[in-house]
C-alpha cells in the first residue's frame, strides 16, 4: 500500500508535506520542506477520493486531474456541512477571531478563523501580511465579517491565480504593513460592530520570510494537472498557502531557467512515489503564465 498526499501543513509556521496511508484517517506522517531542498515525485494509478472528516470515501469516487478540492461530490457535501463557512455550527462553544490578509497591492480580504488554530489560517491562505480585527463567538464574528466586507468593499477571497502573480514583485515590508494598518483603522471606525465582539488592536504579522518570498523569480509556468506516470521534479525556492515554487533548468534566483508553481491540492487522491535528486525531470501538462499556451510538459 503506497503513501497519499494531503498536500503543504504549516505546523508551527514552518512548511510540511503531509501524508496519509489507508483510508479515512489512516497512518499519518509530516515530512519537512526546506528552502533549496530538492523536490522529486511521480504520481501512479488513478486519482481517487480520500475522503473527508476522517472518514473513508463510500464510493472510492475518481477524481479529474485538474480539481483542487481533493473530494468527490459525496465527500464534498460532507466537508462543507461540518466548515465554519457553512455557517451550521450557531451554537459553537469555541473563540473565533476575525482578521483582514494582505496578498499584495489591492489585494485584501476579510475572514474569520477558530482562535485556537492561531495564524493557521492565514498561512494556509498564503497571506502575506495579516491583522487580527477582533474576538468572540462564532455568530459574532461571522456578522463583522459580513459587515466588513460590505462596508470596505472587500472581497471574503480572492483566487489563487491572482496571488501567484505577485508574489516576486512584492513592495518592501514597511509599505505591505502600512496598506493593512489603513484598512484596520477603517474597518475600527465602523458602526454596527457586535458587541459581544472584542476589538483586537493592530499588529501586522508578515509571512514574506516565512514563505521564502525575498528575491524570489517569476513564476513561468503553474502545473495544470497531474496524469499517469507523471513526474514533478525540481529545487524548492518558496511555499506559500498550498503552493510550492519550484526551480528547473537552472531557474530560481539568479538563474535563467523555468520556475514552476505546484499547488499541492493536485496531489490529493494520487499515490506518490518518491524519485532520487537528479533523476527525475518535469513531465506533467503545465500552464505557461507569460504566453498562456498549455503544454505537454517543460522539454
Amino acid at each position: 500500500m503506497g503513501w497519499w498526499c494531503d498536500g503543504v501543513g504549516w505546523a508551527g509556521g514552518t512548511p510540511v508535506l503531509r501524508w496519509r496511508r489507508g483510508g479515512g484517517v489512516g497512518v499519518r506522517r509530516e515530512s519537512a520542506v526546506a528552502w533549496g531542498s530538492a523536490v522529486g515525485f511521480r504520481v501512479v494509478g488513478v486519482r481517487v477520493c480520500r475522503g473527508a472528516r476522517g472518514n473513508p470515501c463510500p464510493v472510492n469516487g475518481v477524481l479529474g486531474g485538474r480539481s483542487t478540492g481533493g473530494l468527490c461530490v459525496e465527500c464534498s457535501r460532507l466537508d462543507r456541512l461540518h466548515s465554519v463557512a457553512a455557517d451550521a455550527l450557531a451554537d459553537d462553544p469555541r473563540a473565533y477571531r476575525v482578521y483582514v490578509a494582505w496578498f499584495g497591492p489591492g489585494m485584501v480580504k476579510v475572514g474569520i478563523t477558530r482562535e485556537e488554530r492561531g495564524a493557521a489560517r492565514l498561512l494556509e491562505q498564503g497571506a502575506v501580511v495579516f491583522s487580527w480585527l477582533g474576538r468572540g463567538p462564532l455568530m459574532a464574528a461571522r456578522r463583522a465579517e459580513e459587515l466588513l466586507r460590505v462596508a470596505l468593499g472587500v472581497p471574503d477571497r480572492i483566487p489563487y491565480a491572482e496571488k501567484r502573480r505577485v508574489r516576486a514583485d512584492l513592495p518592501g515590508v514597511a509599505e505591505r504593513a502600512d496598506e493593512v494598518r489603513r484598512l484596520h483603522a477603517r474597518a475600527g471606525a465602523l458602526a454596527g460592530w457586535p458587541e459581544s465582539l472584542e476589538r483586537i488592536g493592530f499588529e501586522a504579522v508578515d509571512h514574506g520570510g516565512v514563505f521564502g518570498l525575498d528575491g524570489l523569480a517569476p513564476a513561468t509556468d503553474v502545473v495544470r494537472e497531474l496524469v499517469d506516470g507523471g513526474c514533478v521534479a525540481g529545487r524548492l525556492l518558496a511555499a506559500s498557502g498550498p503552493d510550492l515554487h519550484l526551480a528547473t533548468a537552472g531557474g530560481g534566483r539568479g538563474g535563467s531557467g523555468r520556475v514552476v508553481v505546484l499547488d499541492t491540492r493536485l496531489m490529493k487522491g494520487w499515490e506518490v512515489i518518491g524519485v532520487r535528486d537528479g533523476e527525475g525531470e518535469l513531465t506533467v501538462p503545465v500552464l505557461d503564465v507569460r504566453a498562456g499556451d498549455v503544454q505537454g510538459g517543460l522539454f
